[in-house]
């Protein structure tokens, strides 16, 4: 799911769905910053493909909803607006030690299930992931 310099949806079609008690969680993939440049290309496309096939498994299953890599955050931008002003401020984001390099949107049963999941995704090994269920911001 990390694109590490590749653009690719990879799971832009939801696919088979539960849909009596399904609960939708997203997986976020919060990467330390740097750690991308650290990798070579070879190694870089080696761990993008293996979260290209994590996807493609619980998309199987019945589980994913929608996946997708991110780009650097160095090409990001962030939108503030104070006062009817809007403000602008480029990426990279220095205060920041991690990134959001991905996420999977998941519906599952429980949030058991969604953490189960969690533990299987290949980012783990290098990353974080957190999990985190859909509901409204003020609850």
């Amino acid at each position: 799911m990390l694109p590490f310099g590749l653009p690719s949806p990879f799971a832009p079609s939801p696919g088979p769905m539960r849909e009596e008690n399904a609960v939708p969680y997203m997986l976020l993939i919060i990467e330390p910053r740097g750690q991308r440049q650290e990798r070579t290309d070879a190694e870089g496309r080696a761990v993008y493909d293996r979260m290209l096939q994590y996807s493609a498994a619980l998309k199987e299953r019945g589980v994913l909803r929608a996946s997708q890599s991110l780009r650097n955050d160095s090409e990001g931008v962030r939108v503030r607006v104070r006062g009817g002003k809007s403000t602008l401020l480029d990426g990279p984001f220095s205060e920041s030690k991690e990134m959001v390099g991905g996420y999977f949107i998941l519906d599952v049963e429980t949030r058991e299930e969604a953490v189960a999941i969690a533990s299987e995704v290949p980012a783990a090994e290098w990353a974080t992931v957190e999990v985190r269920e859909f509901g409204p911001c003020f609850a």
